[in-house]
């Protein structure tokens, strides 16, 4: 009779599905990125030259805000694309889906939802 042992790692076939959903997600977001980071450098350009100056400091602010705001949301994708990318290199290593606080497999469904995480629920739990 042979004994069950716990799993210590992800079979290659399952490595290879997450691989296909990491690189689909890390396609979109280098997406997103592309049409963030176009979107810092042409501004909107419905100029409001012919309008009160009141109303052109208003929109200045706005206009300042809005950047800060793009920019701050290229920088996450920017890190998210990152760690997309480690996840592509824990998968080669065949280290992917292995809880790094822990050292057990971090359930599949987790991964589906978050393809970089590198803790468990367990773990991520005890974080907070």
């Amino acid at each position: 009779m042979e004994k069950s042992t716990p799993k210590n790692r992800y079979s290659d076939a399952e490595l290879q599905e997450f691989k296909v959903l990491i690189l689909d997600k890390l396609a979109s977001a280098k997406e997103e990125l592309s049409s963030l980071t176009s979107s810092l450098s042409n501004p909107n350009k419905n100029g409001t030259d012919d309008t009160a100056g009141t109303y052109k400091t208003l929109e200045d602010g706005s206009a300042t805000l809005e950047k800060e705001q793009l920019n701050q949301l290229a920088a996450r994708q920017k890190k998210f694309i990152e760690n997309l990318e480690a996840a592509l290199v824990r998968i080669e290593n065949k280290t992917y889906g292995i809880c790094r606080e822990t050292g057990n497999l971090i359930q599949k469904q987790r991964l589906m939802a978050v393809p970089h995480a590198t803790l468990s629920i367990e773990a991520k739990l005890k974080q907070s």
